[in-house]
């Protein structure tokens, strides 16, 4: 060994005591915060959470009880049922729950104000081929200004 001429293996810190007791806590922290922040139920940072229907006179007229419901944010993110879905995964999801219904499956969408237009019609069509028999779109009625309630 090259420290033999010099005998600087006699200047040498003795070997420290064992700490791989640390190394697997350390592992298994960071694998909980990985497990924790990937997944669906905790929200990205910067993802707004202001979530209005939009209003509409006579919004409740026809109103008929819905066997299911998902929301549609301004994002394009799908929630429906347990959490977040992908549009494949929302015809496996919704496939499931028409199936499920004990009365004909009628589906309640809660879409966000800005939610394009495009991206509804495309869950409609989901639905519908998923054997829902009707798709309702939620809206509440508008207040009158210093009636109270959301604006």
């Amino acid at each position: 060994m090259i420290t033999r001429p010099l005998d600087l293996a006699s200047k040498l810190r003795p070997e420290p005591r064992s700490f791989d007791w640390l190394f697997f806590v350390n592992g298994g922290l960071i694998a909980l915060f990985f497990s924790l922040y990937g997944s669906k139920f905790v929200l990205a940072p910067a993802l707004g959470v202001d979530f209005q229907l939009p209003a509409e006179a006579g919004a409740a007229v026809e109103a008929r009880p819905p066997t299911s419901f998902i929301s549609v944010t301004n994002s394009g993110q799908i929630f429906a049922g347990d959490g977040l879905r992908t549009i494949a995964q929302l015809q496996t999801w919704l496939r499931d729950e028409a199936r499920a219904a004990k009365r004909p499956p009628v589906l309640l969408v809660r879409a966000s104000k800005g939610v394009r237009f495009e991206l509804l019609t495309e869950v409609t069509s989901v639905a519908r081929s998923a054997g829902f028999v009707g798709v309702l779109f939620a809206a509440v009625e508008p207040t009158a200004a210093g009636a109270g309630g959301r604006p």
